[in-house]
């Protein structure tokens, strides 16, 4: 699960639903459900602006499966284009298969005039020259519209002048980055560099569920007081919530919208922070 600003992304296969009774619910179901859900939720939490959902499959599939896969994120956005946003695969990319195995599958929509988005996982490791270190120059090549983790992206100059210049960014996980021990000292991450130029970067939390975590402010708190150095400050932490929102896959008229809103809070916020003894 990735959050982006207050709009959760969702990963998910989205497989069928099976009730006590024997009643079994189709993926389209499914979708519907998701958005029922968080129509309801907004209604009673101001600020929500709801959910998208980044179909995914795992990558130690075969090609025939992922295929078949890839058509039926084809299928769900063409009938929800406003909830499922794009295609990714999850698991460790170290014992999975790369992108450039999936070549064939990953090709699909292209080939039939669609353009469905990628949200790669890539570069999750601290191991240079390896195929999990690769597929980075992979998710290049499928124009991933983000990089998730993008750990080793650092080691691949070209590629990430590429991803700067296309204003592509990277999603840094801090927490899962250290759980996973990628890296020890928050000083020590990649992503200290990244943000030292300016590379544009969004701040997820990876495996929530997984890890246990409670919320989005602990790897903010993180970047915030290792991976920013010494210069960080409240810029540092608005313009990692405004990269939240710029980056999001809202609608450009929705991205006004809750950035006019979000400004508003963080202007309350300010003011309150300045009042305090």
């Amino acid at each position: 699960m990735r959050h982006i600003g207050d709009k959760i992304l969702q990963e998910s296969k989205l497989v069928e639903v099976y009730e006590v009774d024997g009643t079994v619910h189709s993926r389209e179901w499914v979708v519907e459900t998701y958005k029922s859900m968080a129509y309801e939720f907004a209604k009673d939490h101001r600020g929500f602006v709801g959910m998208k959902i980044i179909y995914t499959d795992h990558r130690t599939k075969d090609v025939s499966l992922i295929a078949q896969s890839i058509k039926e994120a084809m299928e769900l956005w063409a009938q929800f284009p406003k909830t499922i946003v794009g295609f990714d695969l999850v698991g460790r990319e170290d014992t999975g298969h790369s992108l450039h195995d999936y070549q064939e599958a990953l090709l699909i929509p292209a080939l039939q005039g669609t353009k469905l988005s990628y949200f790669f996982h890539a570069g999750e490791t601290d191991w240079q020259g390896t195929s999990a270190d690769t597929i980075l120059l992979d998710a290049l090549v499928f124009n991933s519209t983000r990089i998730g983790h993008g750990f080793a992206l650092g080691k691949h100059p070209a590629s990430m002048e590429y991803f700067w210049k296309k204003d592509i960014p990277i999603e840094v996980c801090p927490i899962s980055d250290q759980v996973l021990k990628l890296v020890s000292d928050m000083r020590n991450h990649s992503a200290a560099a990244l943000m030292a130029s300016r590379h544009p970067m969004v701040i997820s939390s990876d495996d929530p569920g997984i890890f246990g975590s409670k919320g989005l402010s602990y790897d903010f708190y993180k970047v915030f007081m290792g991976i920013g150095g010494m210069k960080a400050d409240l810029k540092t932490l608005k313009q990692l919530a405004i990269n939240s929102i710029k980056y999001s896959t809202l609608s450009p008229t929705d991205k006004m919208d809750f950035m006019q809103a979000w400004e508003e809070r963080w202007n309350k916020f300010i003011d309150d922070l300045s009042k305090r003894p």
